[in-house]
């Protein structure tokens, strides 16, 4: 696979299903599924995700109803909504956005999540 590659769904386009890459992942329609990627993931302001994302540092400006796990750095936009857990080695969370759930972050976290991509990786391979 070409880890450069970047990932767009659309406005308007309904998934239904896990998406696991090695690039970057834009999605500004509807997922019900899982994203695991090693890339960037950015869920624009239209965007919904039904679902858990992990990845390496993400922007989020749209919603997402599932746990979030970002080895890295997690941007919460201020249209951005999240219902569900936090795990991660950074977070911004810009005002207006709005966040349902706990947080744990720091360099533990970035070790476990880490760890957990591993093997969410070595499972679906």
């Amino acid at each position: 696979m070409d880890g450069s590659s970047v990932n767009l769904i659309g406005n308007g386009t309904k998934i239904t299903g896990d998406i696991n890459s090695s690039g970057d992942i834009r999605i500004d329609g509807h997922l019900s599924g899982n994203i695991i990627t090693n890339g960037k993931f950015v869920l624009g302001p239209n965007g919904l995700i039904e679902g858990n994302v992990t990845c390496t540092n993400a922007d989020i400006i749209g919603e997402i109803k599932g746990n979030i796990e970002v080895t890295e750095m997690l941007s919460l936009k201020n249209t951005a909504r999240i219902s569900g857990d936090i795990l991660t080695g950074r977070l911004a969370i810009e005002p207006g956005a709005v966040f349902n759930g706990t947080c744990n972050m720091g360099a533990k976290v970035k070790n476990m999540v880490q760890s957990g991509a591993s093997q969410n990786a070595a499972k679906t391979a």
